[in-house]
């Protein structure tokens, strides 16, 4: 199965691309990473709603230490990605285009960031969220789709 999304604008162009048809067992592969990845995320509190507003009324270093550490893992997994042309469970290479900053980035960022404050949740553990009985989180997941949908309608006239 060939399956192909690209998103062009005046300025960027997207492309994520695979050339596999993938069986069955490399679904279960990434499903069973995503629940050890939510396990994380549900034991290491990054999850927690009062964690995410400690965060953000800076009450506490938990939050930016989680952040700040994922970010420096990013930085050095990236480097070892290039540097040592690596690929993917099923043996695809990963490649990582370049992309342009734009103003929009700065808009979008605000807004996700308004949004996150509000809700005390980022899109990434909406699933481990409500996995932990947290069903609140649903309209959040709803309203992520909800603005999903809107950006894919209103693309062409946003600034990018």
């Amino acid at each position: 199965m060939n399956t192909e999304y690209e998103v062009r604008s005046e300025h960027a162009m997207c492309v994520n691309h695979s050339e596999l048809d993938k069986p069955l067992v490399s679904k279960i592969k990434y499903g069973v990473a995503g629940i050890l990845f939510g396990i994380i995320l549900v034991k290491s509190e990054v999850i927690s709603w009062f964690r995410i507003q400690e965060m953000f009324r800076l009450q506490s270093f938990h939050m930016y230490g989680v952040i700040g550490s994922a970010v420096i893992v990013g930085i050095i997994s990236v480097w070892l990605i290039k540097r040592f042309n690596a690929k993917t469970i099923d043996g695809e290479l990963i490649k990582l285009e370049p992309k342009k900053f734009n103003k929009g980035q700065i808009y979008g960022g605000l807004i996700f960031g308004f949004g996150w404050a509000i809700t005390g949740a980022c899109p990434g553990p909406l699933f481990a969220q409500i996995g932990t009985g947290a069903l609140a989180v649903c309209v959040t997941l709803l309203s992520a789709i909800a603005g999903t949908w809107v950006y894919g309608r209103m693309k062409d006239k946003l600034p990018h």
